[in-house]
């Protein structure tokens, strides 16, 4: 493994975020007796406590608690480790029942310990800073509602959410980008843009695009499909739903059924929606028989998978039930694999940087618990992958038992403009499902062989992608991938028929334009053009129609800059 650069800084934030933790419970519990603890831990950019309790905190219920805790801190309480017994580990809980049974569930042979400071006690392993004083700068944030263990057949909890860092001046910087993400969230303005809604009558977490977001969506994937027929894939469509055999045959039904949605019955025979597009590309794999010199045969689809996702974790495009998927899979000799990582590696930093994200980190994941296949054949595909990235000299960490259940995986992380990652492109190396289906290929000996498959997504899905993009470009979309690229504003009624016949002339041009014709003042149409996020505004009035100019205006700059028609097309074009 590549050691991670901020390892050290990183292991700072987690002890500082997780010691702060404990300090709200602190306060939390003396400021409302009546409140039960449940967990506390540190995230990637904070951490939260849940609370098991009646009455719902409120926003100044948090400015007392972190005015309470800032009390705390300045008395550079001493964290102390202690270990117990697993009855004294209970007695000393025995008003807190969500301890309990957190206790119930500890091995007998494992240490059970807890951090102390001042009068608090809190089951914890840790880690945490020496004091309370060694906690630099914090904040609270939020309060939001949170099922025990995420499970909604338990208890109701509170969660309050808060952040903590090494220093005032990275709070600050972190406090600002949680504003600035407020100012980009996907869907404010998925809403504000027109791009899609989600319906309550329609299902949770399943996404109704309009048509700029659709045209968006369009733009992003003719893109992918002649990236693709470029790079040697064919393209397929493959069915919503299959036989419950399928599934079997596939590993699903025993290794992924609780994320799937339930059979329907038709003519005696159980039929799924698919989770994956993977067993389809096999079954065409098989529909022929293939040869050595098909290899590698790399097929493709821009296919809707349907995934059970609970609804506490759904959250606009990002987490749906409903995801598009830029599936693409590789079947391929031994000799081939490396070959074909390293080039769908490349086709991923090409993909990603024409829409201005760079990957900038990767994740290589192991085998999970619930996993087909021996151990030899994980080490060798692990190994494989492995010697991939250290060959292209990427960093990357290991994700210990983050592998599908059928072989392990590289994710590649993009970085958006606020600094933030988002995992999209995954490469899965698979030995199970060629055995399972029995795949095979003539050799150049002329004897059958099983390939070797690779699965991979570029973007991951559609969905998840385009919030992504969403919230990297602030609903500011490049010309190029703007749904709508201009608007023709006409002064007033006299102006419209020269603003439709730019309008078409211009629409012949492939460029994607409307002529704004209300009756409404021009500076509430620049307005609300400027709101739509639009790159251009073209102003039509007397002295364009004279000239037979144009007055540009851009969604950024009050000024206007008059051009003609030529100058007009190469601005466009370029951007």
């Amino acid at each position: 493994m590549v050691q991670n650069p901020n390892e050290d800084l990183i292991k700072l934030r987690e002890k500082i975020r997780h010691s702060t933790a404990h300090v709200m419970a602190d306060v939390v519990t003396k400021m409302f007796p009546d409140v039960k603890l449940a967990i506390g831990p540190p995230t990637e950019d904070g951490f939260y406590y849940d609370f098991l309790t009646e009455d719902p905190f409120t926003d100044q219920h948090l400015k007392k608690i972190e005015k309470a805790m800032k009390k705390v801190i300045q008395r550079n309480l001493k964290f102390e480790l202690h270990e117990y017994s697993r009855d004294e580990a209970l007695d000393l809980n025995n008003e807190e029942p969500l301890k309990l049974e957190i206790i119930s569930e500890i091995p007998d042979d494992e240490k059970i310990t807890t951090y102390k400071h001042g009068h608090f006690e809190d089951l914890c392993a840790g880690p945490h800073v020496e004091s309370t004083g060694k906690i630099p700068a914090f904040k609270l944030l939020s309060v939001a509602g949170a099922y025990w263990r995420g499970d909604e057949n338990n208890h109701m909890l509170q969660r309050i959410y808060g952040t903590a860092f090494e220093s005032k001046e990275e709070l600050d910087k972190h406090l600002y980008r949680i504003e600035e993400a407020k100012k980009r969230d996907h869907r404010v303005l998925g809403k504000q843009l027109d791009l899609f809604s989600i319906h309550d009558e329609v299902g949770a977490g399943l996404v109704i695009w309009h048509p700029n977001g659709s045209r968006l969506r369009g733009i992003i994937e003719d893109y992918w499909r002649e990236k693709h027929y470029d790079s040697g894939y064919d393209l397929v469509y493959t069915p919503h739903v299959g036989k419950s055999n399928l599934w079997e045959v596939s590993g699903h039904l025993e290794f992924f059924q609780e994320n799937m949605f339930a059979g329907m019955e038709m003519e005696e025979q159980d039929y799924y929606l698919k989770p994956m597009n993977c067993p389809f590309h096999i079954m065409y794999y098989k529909s022929d028989l293939r040869s050595y010199r098909d290899l590698p045969m790399k097929i493709g689809e821009i296919g809707t998978v349907y995934r059970y996702e609970r609804g506490g974790v759904l959250h606009g495009l990002t987490r749906v039930r409903g995801l598009t998927q830029d599936d693409a899979h590789i079947f391929c000799t031994e000799d081939q694999i490396e070959a074909e990582v390293n080039s769908v590696l490349d086709l991923t930093s090409n993909v990603l940087e024409h829409f201005g994200l760079k990957p900038n980190s990767y994740c290589l994941s192991t085998r999970p618990s619930k996993a087909v296949g021996d151990d030899q054949q994980w080490e060798i595909a692990t190994e494989s992958l492995r010697k991939t990235l250290e060959s292209r000299g990427l960093n990357y960490v290991i994700d210990d038992g983050g592998g599908a259940f059928y072989g392990p995986k590289i994710d590649v992380n993009i970085q958006d403009a606020l600094g933030r990652e988002w995992q999209c492109s995954t490469i899965q190396f698979d030995f199970n499902l060629p055995e399972r289906f029995s795949l095979k290929y003539i050799g150049s000996d002329g004897e059958e062989k099983k390939p070797y498959m690779v699965h991979r997504t570029l973007l991951g899905s559609m969905e998840r992608f385009i919030g992504v993009l969403i919230e990297h470009y602030g609903g500011a979309f490049p010309v190029w991938l703007a749904p709508v690229q201009a608007v023709i504003i006409p002064i007033s009624d006299k102006h419209h028929e020269y603003a439709k016949t730019l309008e078409s002339d211009l629409k012949s041009k492939n460029i994607r334009i409307f002529s704004d014709n209300r009756n409404q003042r021009m500076n509430l149409k620049i307005r609300e053009a400027q709101l739509l996020k639009i790159p251009y505004m073209f102003i039509i009035g007397d002295q364009e129609m004279e000239s037979d100019t144009i007055s540009v205006r851009t969604r950024d700059d009050s000024s206007n800059q008059v051009m003609n028609y030529d100058e007009l097309l190469d601005l466009i074009k370029v951007n």
